[in-house]
Formats: C-alpha cells, sequence, structure tokens
C-alpha cells in the first residue's frame, strides 16, 4: 500500500488507479472493516489524526478531483465523510524520498510521465499535507 504524499497530479494514470483503490482500501481498514493491512506504517498518520476516517475521506476526495480532472470516473459515492479542514504535518524529506522513489517507477513504466517530474525540485504535496522541516518519516519502508 502506497498513500502517497505528493499531490496526486504527479502520477501516471496506473499511478492514480492504484493510489485510488489504496485509499479505498485504507478507508476501509480505518473503518475496522478489514482484518489485513490493520498495522500498515502508511496508516499511522491517518490513526493520529482525532478523526482518522473523515482525514482518509479528505485524502480520497482529492484523488477522485484529481481522476476528474483527467476525464476519469472514479465513484464519489465510495468516499466517506471528509473532516473539514483536515491537514496532517509531512516532512520535506518523506516528499523529497517520495518524489524520487516516482522517478524511479515512471521511468520504467511511463517515459512521458517521467519526464513531466524530472525537472521538479521542490515536490508540492497533497492538499491534506503540511509541509514541516525534517527527514523521511519514521513510518516510511525504505527500499
Amino acid at each position: 500500500m502506497r498513500l502517497w504524499s505528493l499531490h496526486p497530479h504527479y502520477l501516471d494514470a496506473r499511478g492514480l488507479v492504484a493510489l485510488w483503490r489504496e485509499g479505498l482500501l485504507a478507508q476501509k481498514v480505518l473503518a475496522g472493516l478489514t482484518r489485513g493491512y490493520r498495522h500498515h506504517p502508511q496508516l499511522s498518520r491517518f490513526r493520529e489524526h482525532p478523526d482518522a476516517q473523515g482525514t482518509i475521506a479528505a485524502y480520497l476526495a482529492e484523488v477522485q478531483r484529481e481522476a476528474v480532472r483527467r476525464g476519469y470516473r472514479f465513484d464519489s459515492e465510495k468516499i466517506g465523510r471528509s473532516a473539514e479542514g483536515a491537514i496532517i504535518p509531512v516532512t520535506r524529506g518523506q516528499l523529497n524520498y517520495e518524489l524520487e522513489h516516482l522517478r524511479v517507477k515512471l521511468k520504467q513504466r511511463d517515459p512521458e510521465a517521467f519526464q513531466r517530474i524530472i525537472t521538479v525540485n521542490e515536490p508540492e504535496p497533497h492538499p491534506l499535507f503540511s509541509v514541516v522541516a525534517g527527514d523521511i518519516e519514521k513510518w516510511e519502508v525504505l527500499r
């Protein structure tokens, strides 16, 4: 499961669809509707928020908006109630790590999308996240 801290506009089509599916799975996990993935490290930042389910819904709403912008049909009815004004901190080091991770993926599977992000130096976060100083997040599984 990869719940990108990067803004979804950086993702290629395959990555955006995967993010949607993984976000929906995360929503079920946080609602206690699954047995798997309950201890996935990326979910810790959502669990730490007072409204974990509303926060993942806010995350998914932005993914859905990006899909609509591209002409895709992601069903907004699958998204729970969003937490208004929810913000989660993310470190600059985490964003930079994710950008490099995405570049490696895109270089192989979508060279055109890779070219669009090759010159990005300061990646924009998903709107749910507020950038703070720091290294890679402690929950990240380094590859």
